[in-house]
């Protein structure tokens, strides 16, 4: 996802003097070239993600396209303030300022609870003004480059640390939607964002061999989707069942999926699926902590054939 988003970045700033990259002292392969073609506009600002989003507002005050590159739970939660004041800014006046978070949810997952970022979905989401970006593969977070120039606004980008599968190859993102209806049928319907689309589509391939459709939609616009569409989407489902790589019941894709079954008075029940309550410190992989969350893969598949 980093390097893809990346290269398209340099690749516009070939022809465009109007974008700025900046990184906390965070590296990648790809922003060594960047830097190399553009050393005027790469700043490294050091392990300093509150001067970081500040240095960013201040060139978009003046007109710039800003990139701020940073680890996912420093720039969301080190930079708190610095966000909120970004956000105050924005509400009288055009930043483009993107925030492009790398390490979502468990991707740093061998690196423990200080590189895991489950809180920043909520914090985003708090914060008027500033949109939230949460792509499950490459393909589509190349396609939001556009979108990062033409979108004068704030913008998180959650961006995962793993490579991961391809999901939107040949298939076409809508960005004034902001979801995509990956799998139609069933009484349940999963609702996935980031890595969690992987899962659930995972879970769905699972329950072909049992016989049992159920829908699929990624939620990749965590703010600025076009709720009247999702509620429609979700109209004829029995079961809304969300999963996420962020805390549950704080504000996160669950909070939204409730207030859009509250209101849009939606007979659907809503499970909710991600970590909750409490940060775990015992080392393991991705999957061992979605088993310690119980938001592994066959349990929320246990629990979609008990639905039938």
């Amino acid at each position: 996802m980093r390097d893809t988003l990346i290269e398209r970045i340099s690749s516009r700033m070939d022809s465009d003097n109007s974008l700025f990259f900046l990184t906390a002292d965070l590296g990648a392969p790809s922003f060594d070239a960047l830097k190399d073609r553009h050393p005027r506009r790469c700043i490294n600002v050091g392990i300093a993600e509150q001067n970081l989003v500040n240095i960013a507002t201040g060139l978009a005050l003046e007109g710039f396209t800003v990139y701020a590159y940073g680890i996912a739970p420093f720039i969301s939660m080190r930079a708190c303030e610095q966000l909120r004041n970004l956000a105050l800014l924005a509400q009288s006046r055009e930043l483009n300022v993107n925030l492009v978070s790398l390490g979502a949810g468990f991707s740093y997952d061998v690196s423990g609870p200080t590189h895991h970022c489950i809180e920043d979905i909520s914090i985003i989401r708090l914060l008027p003004n500033i949109e939230l970006f949460s792509p499950c593969d490459s393909f589509i977070t190349g396609e939001f480059f556009d979108f990062t120039l033409n979108a004068k606004r704030p913008k998180y980008l959650r961006l995962d640390g793993k490579l991961l599968s391809p999901v939107y190859d040949g298939l076409k993102p809508d960005f004034d939607r902001g979801f995509s209806v990956l799998r139609q049928g069933g009484k349940v319907c999963l609702v996935t964002t980031g890595y969690a689309t992987q899962k659930g589509l995972r879970i769905i391939d699972r329950l072909k061999e049992e016989k049992v459709e159920a829908g699929l939609i990624d939620l990749y616009l965590l703010k600025g989707c076009d709720e009247e569409a999702l509620a429609s989407a979700l109209s004829g489902y029995e079961s809304i069942f969300t999963v996420e790589e962020s805390l549950i019941g704080r504000g996160g894709l669950d909070s939204l999926a409730a207030n859009l079954i509250c209101d849009r008075n939606l007979p659907a029940r809503l499970r909710r699926y991600g970590p909750s309550g409490s940060y775990h410190f015992p080392n393991g992989g991705r999957e061992y902590l979605h088993k310690t969350y119980g938001m592994d893969d066959e349990a929320i598949l246990r629990d979609l054939l008990a639905c039938q």
